[in-house]
C-alpha cells in the first residue's frame, strides 16, 4: 500500500482499485490486509467504494478514531474527487441534490425529493476528444453518492458498469484530496493518479485544471 502520510495517531494511504474495505467471501478486505501487514489495529474513519482509488484515512487508536470520525459526521472535513466520463453532462457545473433510494441489485438512484438529500457540487470540462473531466465535492457522505450523481446528469463514470459507464480498464473515480484538522493543525493530503490508463495519460492536465478551479473558489 502506498502510504501518503504517517502520523502516530493515523495513516493516510492511496487506496488501490479493485479491493473492498472489508472482507468479501474469501477475499480479505483492505483494512484487515493493511492491519496484518503492519502488525497493528487500524480503524477506517470513512470508506471508499471498491472501484475508487485515492485518499483513505485510517486511525491508529480508538481516541483518534473518535475524533476523526466526529469530523466526518459533522461534515467539517473537505473532500475532493476526480472522475472521467465519455458522456457530456446536462449542465457544465453546479449542485446535484436529492434523496437517494435503493434500486435493484444493490444500486441506488437519485430522487427529486429533498427530505435527507445527497449533495454534490461539481465542475466539468472537456479533457480530450470524447473524454470529460469532473471535479466533485461531496457535501454529504451517502453510499455511491458520486456515482449516482453523475449518472443522474447523463454522464456515468467511465468504467462504472453498475451505473451504465462505458467499459474501461478501471472505474474512473479517484479521491484526490482530503482536508481535516488534528491536534490543532490543519492537514491536507493529495493522492497522485497512478492507476488507470486515462488517469495516467491526462494526470498533469487534469490536476492542473482541478487546482485552478479550487484556487478560483478559494478553497483548500
Amino acid at each position: 500500500m502506498d502510504i501518503l502520510l504517517e502520523h502516530r495517531d493515523y495513516l493516510v494511504i492511496n487506496k488501490p482499485a479493485g479491493i473492498g474495505m472489508h472482507q468479501e467471501g474469501d477475499q480479505p478486505g483492505l483494512v484487515r490486509q493493511l492491519s496484518e501487514n503492519r502488525g497493528e489495529p487500524l480503524y477506517p474513519v470513512h470508506r471508499l467504494d471498491k472501484i475508487t482509488t485515492g485518499v483513505l484515512l485510517l486511525a491508529r487508536n480508538p481516541d483518534a478514531n473518535r475524533e476523526l470520525s466526529r469530523q466526518f459526521a459533522e461534515r467539517s472535513t473537505r473532500k475532493w474527487y476526480l472522475a472521467l466520463s465519455d458522456h457530456k453532462p446536462t449542465k457544465k457545473q453546479g449542485l446535484i441534490k436529492g434523496d437517494m433510494e435503493k434500486a435493484r441489485g444493490g444500486s441506488w438512484k437519485l430522487c427529486r425529493t429533498q427530505h435527507n438529500p445527497a449533495i454534490t457540487r461539481f465542475h466539468s470540462c472537456l479533457l480530450a476528444e470524447g473524454l470529460r473531466a469532473f471535479l466533485l465535492q461531496p457535501q454529504t457522505g451517502k453510499t455511491h453518492q458520486l456515482r449516482v450523481a453523475l449518472k443522474s446528469q447523463g454522464c456515468p463514470i467511465l468504467g462504472d458498469s453498475r451505473y451504465g459507464g462505458s467499459p474501461a480498464d478501471r472505474g474512473y473515480l479517484h479521491a484526490w484530496q482530503l482536508s481535516f484538522s488534528f491536534g490543532g493543525e490543519q492537514v491536507r493530503v493529495r493522492a497522485p493518479l497512478v492507476e488507470g490508463e486515462q488517469f495516467i495519460r491526462h494526470a498533469a492536465g487534469l490536476e492542473g485544471w482541478a487546482s485552478e478551479i479550487m484556487a478560483a473558489s478559494k478553497v483548500d
